[in-house]
């Protein structure tokens, strides 16, 4: 078998989650850094593919944890979004920069905040990214969390000292006023237009309850969705106490 015949089996086998054959693999000389037909980094695919042994193959087959996929995307950023904690604390404890950008100046820690994967952020926080680090629009990661609901997201923040507190209690208490429902409703309404049938559901865990809204098309399938966390309240009371002063 040629050695692009011993790549291209590189990918099967990680989607798969076939450790002893990415194993074979490497040691018959398949590169940790393979990218596959359309570019993608075969360490960024096992990470948002949430496979962990696969990812700490890779990284001790030699593959940069900080090497963008395609340029834009970055392993750490892929798996913070997906919540796959594992994959995270590899990527962390093989160098990965915790304040990694992706394209449109994303990092790690945005993604984890934007879907309230508490245990991420705490991970990253840990490992030294910035609490106050802006995220793509320039909003301060207190309020991104805030907007979220996420409890655990905000506890984390709180303490690493993130400042913007008075900024984020606004945040928290304009959704506790609108309601997160109405919130999603009115976001899917912006981006996709009025009109469009929906559904909703509620899906409780150990960081509360995420409500979730999706569009439907003519057939009834969803086509786009959005959720938000229900903290607003206990983030309410958690920001109340710690505002000493405008901007903090």
């Amino acid at each position: 078998m040629s050695t692009d015949d011993l790549a291209a089996a590189l990918f099967p086998a990680l989607y798969e989650g076939d450790e002893d054959t990415v194993v074979r693999l490497l040691r018959a000389g398949v590169s940790a850094e393979s990218v596959d037909e359309d570019g993608q980094s075969a360490l960024y695919a096992a990470a948002v593919s949430d496979r962990a042994g696969i990812v700490r193959l890779l990284l001790a087959g030699g593959a940069d944890p900080d090497r963008l996929s395609l340029g834009t995307d970055a392993p750490l950023c892929g798996a913070a979004c997906g919540g796959h904690v594992e994959v995270v604390r590899a990527l962390l404890g093989a160098g990965a920069g915790a304040d990694t950008v992706e394209a449109f100046g994303f990092t790690a820690l945005t993604w984890a905040l934007r879907c309230g994967h508490t245990t991420v952020a705490e991970l990253l926080l840990g490992s030294g990214a910035g609490p106050d680090r802006p995220g793509p629009s320039g909003e301060a990661p207190l309020v991104t969390a805030a907007r979220r609901g996420s409890v655990g997201c905000v506890r984390a923040l709180l303490a690493r000292g993130a400042g913007a507190r008075a900024e984020a209690l606004a945040e928290a208490r304009r959704l506790l006023t609108v309601g997160v429902e109405a919130e999603l409703r009115a976001g899917l309404a912006r981006t996709h237009g009025p009109g469009h049938r929906s559904v909703t559901r509620r899906h409780g865990s150990a960081d509360g309850i995420t409500i979730e809204v999706e569009l439907l098309d003519a057939q009834g399938s969803p086509f786009a969705g959005d959720e938000l966390q229900t903290g607003h309240a206990e983030i309410i009371a958690l920001l109340t106490a710690g505002v000493e002063r405008p901007g903090r």
